[in-house]
């Protein structure tokens, strides 16, 4: 039995993934699934992919098209959440600041380089026309270590999945003044290279299965009750999720998606006009 390690974040968004190994789904097709939570998020899990101490990674798509334009040996396999993704813009709960606007050339905190935080920071920044140069980070791990860092005034801003941060807000640990939502699907599977090449069968099994336990899960009449308890979410706040949310039933990859974010990029400085070259080559 063919055995791989899958990085992804401890989030409702990968309780497919958990529900299908615990269930047996994998071996019932001849693979055997070793789960990694990666609480760093993407940035964490390029680095895996990149050191080879995951295989696979579910993560951010805007994270992974970037590493891989610039040389992560890696190749994007499916979509595995169609919809877009609900970014939390979160302060200090004692600060002064109401709106998105007042974090105009404040300092962010981010998981790490390249990673969904520090990116998306970048995308709200561009759609509000701010001076990019402008911006700051400060380098934070995880989403402890940027409560951490709003808490001790580090840092003004810090983005993160809004219904993960909602018991946060809640405790008045920070405060949500705004949302900023991924402008394409949020979530990709993506594969080392070399093991995509040598298990394209196998990785489309895998695939496929995940597909199949997320659009079961949609469907079941106690997914709310279930996700609540798993990740001490309110179940109306997780029935508000899951009416948003879109798993990709048959993980497939439309150009004009990645052409978007290829163009984000691209126009954000974030990749160079050289890594933006032949995109569809180098992603797929």
């Amino acid at each position: 039995m063919k055995r791989f390690k899958i990085g992804g974040v401890p989030e409702h968004f990968n309780l497919p993934w958990r529900l299908a190994i615990e269930d047996g789904d994998f071996q019932k097709n001849g693979v055997e699934i070793h789960w990694a939570d990666m609480s760093g998020g993407t940035g964490q899990m390029i680095k895996g992919l990149q050191t080879g101490s995951i295989d696979i990674a579910v993560l951010l798509t805007e994270g992974i098209t970037k590493a891989i334009l610039q040389g992560l040996d890696a190749t994007i396999v499916a979509i595995y959440v169609q919809s877009p993704l609900s970014w939390g813009v979160h302060v200090p709960f004692s600060s002064s600041f109401n709106c998105i606007e007042d974090l105009e050339n404040k300092a962010f905190a981010i998981s790490r380089e390249a990673s969904g935080s520090h990116l998306m920071a970048v995308v709200n920044a561009y759609q509000k026309n701010w001076d990019l140069s402008k911006l700051t980070f400060n380098v934070v791990g995880d989403l402890y270590g940027g409560l951490w860092s709003l808490n001790q005034n580090e840092s003004q801003g810090f983005l993160w999945e809004k219904y993960t941060t909602q018991p946060f807000v809640d405790q008045n640990k920070c405060r949500r003044v705004g949302e900023v939502k991924t402008p394409w699907p949020c979530f990709v599977i993506a594969v080392n290279k070399k093991i995509a090449k040598e298990n394209p069968e196998l990785i489309k099994t895998i695939c496929e299965t995940v597909q199949l336990k997320a659009s079961a899960l949609k469907q079941h009449p106690d997914t709310s009750t279930i996700i609540s308890w798993r990740y001490n979410l309110s179940v109306s706040q997780v029935s508000m999720w899951l009416a948003d949310t879109e798993w990709s039933n048959d993980g497939q990859i439309k150009l004009s998606d990645f052409e978007l974010v290829v163009h984000y990029l691209e126009q954000m400085k974030l990749i160079s006009k050289e890594e933006a070259i032949n995109w569809e080559q180098k992603l797929f």
